[in-house]
């Protein structure tokens, strides 16, 4: 079955730069995020098998969200340098694996990744996202689906599996953390106000325009009035959570169909990051197309 899988290309990079602490080539560079990238997108192509392929990187923040939030993502380190230098090799990778990759500057890939789902859909293609990010729950239907490698459980993330873990459809998803806030990007929610509480609110008003058009049937005096003080705060959450598509200039669903691996290409490169078992796979013979099994 024809099928689109996405790859959260930075999401990837720091959570295999982070699994292994320690790994060098010949020449004493880092290699862990470049093989750790390799075998994250390996297991994750093996699960999903998919027709289409393509990694999604930052091109920077959102100019709008950072108006709205001067603090947007603000509070996040500087990408480490021996991580930074692996980019460009992961880069190198892609290219010869035949898998599109894709960066455009002033774009999230939260929102690059939110407009290819969305071409995906209008052709009926199913999409996987692979992305351990809370913010893509909110794109999850019929026809989206989320590969979360966080969970050893049940890594195939559907509505139901989004319900049970937030206590919230995933179309109210950018509600509930609009009410909830988002430490990882900086963004204060409701204080008082936890996950379960603001999926109590959701369950019983549905979304944030229905509960602060019916704030006075909130039954506690506190919660009312802390919902009433964060107002504002509230819709501009759901203006930097929600994910944008239609403003995006996404890469046709076409280019992202995965291309011919460069078998000589690959072996080159394993071998200059000192990667034997991945080198041995493939032939030195010249023109060579074939993965050696």
């Amino acid at each position: 079955m024809n099928q689109v899988l996405l790859v959260d290309g930075h999401a990837y990079a720091y959570r295999a730069f982070y699994a292994i602490r320690e790994m060098r080539g010949p020449d004493g560079s880092a290699t862990n995020a470049i093989f750790g990238f390799i075998k994250m997108l390996e297991k994750a192509r093996a699960t999903v098998s998919p027709s289409h392929m393509a990694v999604l990187w930052d091109g920077g923040l959102d100019v709008e969200r950072v108006v709205a939030l001067p603090g947007y993502k603000g509070q996040r380190p500087e990408m480490p340098d021996e991580l930074e230098a692996q980019l460009d090799p992961i880069q190198s990778y892609l290219g010869a694996i035949g898998i599109c990759s894709v960066c455009q500057e002033g774009v999230e890939a939260d929102d690059l990744i939110a407009a290819v789902v969305a071409k995906a859909s209008l052709q009926g293609l199913p999409a996987v996202i692979a992305t351990s990010d809370k913010d893509f729950m909110q794109l999850v239907s019929p026809l989206v689906r989320l590969l979360n490698p966080g969970d050893k459980e049940q890594p195939i993330w559907d509505a139901d599996r989004v319900l049970e873990k937030t206590g919230v459809h995933p179309a109210q998803i950018a509600d509930w953390l609009s009410l909830v806030g988002d430490a990882v990007d900086n963004i204060d929610g409701v204080p008082g106000v936890g996950p379960k509480t603001a999926a109590k609110l959701l369950a019983e008003f549905g979304s944030v325009e229905s509960l602060y058009q019916q704030l006075e049937a909130v039954q506690s005096v506190r919660l009312r009035s802390a919902l009433a003080d964060a107002r504002s705060v509230v819709f501009r959450n759901k203006s930097l959570v929600a994910l944008k598509a239609d403003s995006i200039h996404a890469p046709e669903i076409e280019g992202c169909k995965l291309g011919r691996e460069d078998p000589a290409k690959l072996r080159q490169l394993f071998e200059s990051w000192g990667f034997r078992s991945l080198a041995a796979r493939y032939s030195t013979a010249p023109g060579r197309q074939e993965l050696l099994l």
